[in-house]
């Protein structure tokens, strides 16, 4: 996604705004990007995307986020993979991880808790409303 496209979408740039706490959603879902971004942004959160697991990657070291909502099949590297990569590293290995996926399977979430994810949302159940007070509790955003 380029940069006129996001800012297409209402989010802030992580680099206009540096007080607010920041999320990373590594998504390649557009849908899901367009509704949980513009939530996100329009309640005081700075939003970046990445569209594939190794881009999250590189922005998950670049920008460090407050919080990461990470899509699990994804293109070119899956957010498991993303996780491990993420424990590897002590800069970034304790940030918040919410899961966002298509599954609610038992092995897919003791997969995602033994890899420290924080919580779990299924894409088919759940609202922004829900989101956002999921990253609340994890950020502290008052």
């Amino acid at each position: 996604m380029t940069a006129a496209e996001f800012a297409s979408l209402g989010a802030v740039s992580y680099n206009l705004i540096k007080d607010m706490e920041k999320i990373l959603l590594i998504e390649d879902e557009e849908l899901i990007i367009r509704l949980l971004s513009k939530k996100l942004a329009a309640i005081g959160y700075d939003v970046s995307l990445a569209m594939d697991g190794r881009e999250g990657l590189e922005k998950i070291k670049q920008i460090v986020p407050d919080l990461i909502l990470l899509d699990i099949v994804m293109p070119r590297m899956g957010g498991f993979e993303v996780m491990a990569e993420m424990k590897k590293d002590e800069k970034i290995a304790n940030i918040p991880v919410i899961i966002i996926s298509n599954s609610g399977q038992p092995l897919e979430l003791e997969k995602a808790k033994e890899l420290g994810a924080a919580d779990w949302l299924v894409k088919t159940e759940f609202d922004p409303k829900e989101v956002a007070e999921k990253i609340q509790k994890y950020i502290n955003k008052n």
